[in-house]
Order: C-alpha cells, then structure tokens, then sequence
C-alpha cells in the first residue's frame, strides 16, 4: 500500500511540476567579439613594436582554438547589428595592415592550417613595392575558399597613401578640398584593390588610427561604397548595438601577450 502511494505521489509531481510539454531552455550568456590587429609577421624575433614572430602568432591562434573563441569575418557584423543578438560565445575578427609580404610567406600558411579567416588591409600605393605584396600574390590569396564556399581571406584598404586623414583636415583651404582628398585616398585605394580580385572592398581600416569617429571621414567612407570602418582604438565589441564606422581592436605587437585576448572579451 505503501508502494502505490509513493508511486502515485510521484506521478503526480512529474505532472504537474516537470511536464509542461516544453523542454527547459537554460539561458546562455551572449559572448563578445575581438578584432585582432596585426602588421608583419616575423619568421624570428620581432624586430619592432609592430611586428609579431611567427611563434607567438600560432600562439595567439591556438589560444582562440583552445578557448573556444569562433573566427568570424567583418561580412557577418552588419547581419548581428540587424538581429540584435550577439553570438554565443566568444568570437575573434583577424585583421592585417598594411599589406606586408609575410602577411602571404608566414601567416597564409598558418591560417590555412587552421582553417582560419582573415582580412588584409592594402596600403595600395605600395602594392609591388619593397617588401609589400604583389598583385599576383593578391589576386593568388583571394581564391581560397573554405568547404562552407565562404571566401578564407578578404581585401580591404588601408587608403592609397596612409596618409593621416584627420591631422591633414586644416592644411586645405576648404572643406571642399578636404573632401577631394578624402575621395581620392578611400576611392582610388577601393577601385585598385577590387580590379585585383573582383570583388567588392566595403572595409576602411584608418592609418595610424587618426580620425575615428570623425564625421567627414566616416561621411567619405559611406560616400565611397564602405559599410564598415576599422580603428585603432583598444577594446572588444560588447553589443549587437555596433557602430560600424567606430570598431574597436586589440594591437597584437611584439610583446602582445595571447592572454590579452582573454582580458579584452572578458573584461
């Protein structure tokens, strides 16, 4: 008797306390998102607070591995904007300036071993120069493609002739001028690139970091066909509310340590 009664009892929990016909939905936190900025990559030491040796760049790949972090592309910042929901869990943008030949002989390689996605920001006019990137060797990197037929690596510019954008607005006779040369830095840099690898440029990254959040700037850069702008800036995107012509980043200089990653989406 005392069995049925206990088995009763526990029926009736299970009904009316357990079985509501819905399955339980634990809430998870949203995570944040990280853009990583790199210049030269070293097959030594580094040389200079800009570059990175190519040791502590699979480093700082392998902590976003063994930490869950997501490589995600700038493409994919407008479509969290319009959900209004970040990602879950953590996620991380690779970025490159400049447009350095190691960004092809030591990070490429990396990158594709990982299966990681990256953008390469062009500082154009010095496209064949020196130790600067080809346009064979542009146009040979813009057709990877990973298994999902998403492109693994993406072009944008870095303007024509990195200039300093903002510090340069008082030495024109005008704000007319201005504009001019605003045009001719963020337009003639986004048609160079795209003729190299059909494809449209819609990412500005600004040199030395100078005018972010300028409203002439960022005014220049909708006008040229941008959708987003990359600055200097130190910080992790926290929201889906993005302000896509002010994004933040994490420097990963010489002594750029990979637990900083950590810090920044954590903190």
């Amino acid at each position: 008797m005392k069995k049925n009664n206990f088995y009763l009892l526990f029926v009736f929990i299970a009904i009316f306390s357990g079985c509501t016909g819905k399955d339980e939905i634990i809430p998870v936190d949203e995570g944040r998102i990280i853009v990583l900025l790199y210049h030269r990559i070293s097959n030594e030491e580094a040389l200079n607070l800009y570059e990175r040796s190519v040791t502590d760049f699979e480093a700082d790949l392998k902590y976003l591995i063994y930490n869950n972090i997501k490589i995600i592309s700038f493409n994919e910042l407008n479509d969290i904007k319009e959900s209004g929901k970040m990602p879950e869990g953590h996620s991380a943008i690779i970025s490159f300036d400049d447009g350095d030949c190691t960004n092809n002989i030591t990070a490429l390689p990396l990158l594709k071993k990982y299966r990681m996605k990256a953008t390469f920001f062009l500082w154009t006019v010095m496209i064949g120069r020196d130790s600067f990137l080809k346009q064979t060797e542009i146009e040979f990197m813009s057709n990877y493609w990973l298994s999902d037929g998403v492109r693994q690596f993406t072009f944008a510019s870095h303007t024509y002739s990195h200039q300093y954008l903002f510090q340069r607005k008082d030495g024109f006779p005008g704000i007319d001028k201005y504009n001019l040369f605003l045009d001719y830095e963020l337009g003639e840099s986004k048609s160079m690139i795209e003729s190299y690898i059909n494809s449209p440029v819609t990412g500005l990254a600004l040199p030395f970091g100078d005018g972010a959040g300028d409203p002439e700037i960022i005014s220049a850069a909708k006008r040229n066909g941008y959708s987003f702008i990359r600055t200097s800036i130190n910080g992790a995107i926290k929201s889906a509310d993005i302000d896509l012509f002010n994004l933040p980043c994490l420097p990963m200089l010489d002594k750029t340590d990979s637990e900083e990653i950590g810090y920044y989406l954590n903190n």
